[in-house]
């Protein structure tokens, strides 16, 4: 009748835990912010010991930073396709296509990102953001078109952004409904910077 402290519990079976802490971590993130939420809580909410945690990770950071590795990893392969890929318009409209899907994944981290900007700043993985987004503005851009479409271009990514972060309380009923709206919008600003109707 006594409990095997050398396992990891019965609520934590291998193979899911990673996920499962990455999702909790998100939730109580989400609930009362970065710097509010400790490992303890975590574990709490998981209803294992923090020790059974710590195995898993040590540190908050240690934390964000796997969620965000392993969540964002469409993105760096949609990166890796697109710089192989012509510069024409249908790999951009691709690529915001791909991206728009990608964001969908990530859900819960854009929310984790945008509602801790500050913290963002001071992870090290803003840094790897921040890389990303500009490396995704510019194979978007056009390379020598007029100021005007180099802005739609850049526009474009910032559509999608918008319709995951701010305007998902427009049809709360169907999120998919917005994604395809802001992807829409998008296809239509790259398109037009491309001389298209």
């Amino acid at each position: 009748m006594s409990s095997s402290s050398s396992g990891t519990g019965p609520q934590v079976r291998r193979g899911n835990t990673r996920q499962r802490i990455q999702d909790v971590a998100l939730e109580l993130f989400a609930e009362q912010g970065y710097e509010k939420t400790s490992l303890r809580e975590i574990a709490e909410r998981l209803e294992v010991t923090k020790a059974a945690l710590y195995y898993h990770f040590k540190t908050k950071e240690d934390i964000i930073i796997s969620v965000f590795e392993d969540r964002t990893r469409p993105i760096d392969e949609l990166i890796e396709w697109a710089q192989e890929q012509p510069r024409t318009l249908e790999t951009k409209r691709e690529m915001l296509r791909r991206y728009s899907e990608a964001m969908v994944a990530g859900t819960q981290l854009y929310r984790f990102m945008h509602e801790n900007q500050a913290t963002m700043r001071e992870l090290s993985i803003g840094e790897t953001v921040k890389k990303r987004i500009f490396t995704l503005v510019e194979l978007l851009r056009t390379e020598d078109g007029p100021l005007a479409d180099q802005v739609r271009c850049v526009s474009a990514l910032f559509t999608l952004h918008a319709g995951m972060m701010f305007l998902q309380h427009v049809d709360e009923a169907d999120p998919e409904a917005t994604r395809l709206a802001a992807l829409e919008v998008a296809t239509d600003l790259i398109t037009r910077a491309h001389g298209g109707q």
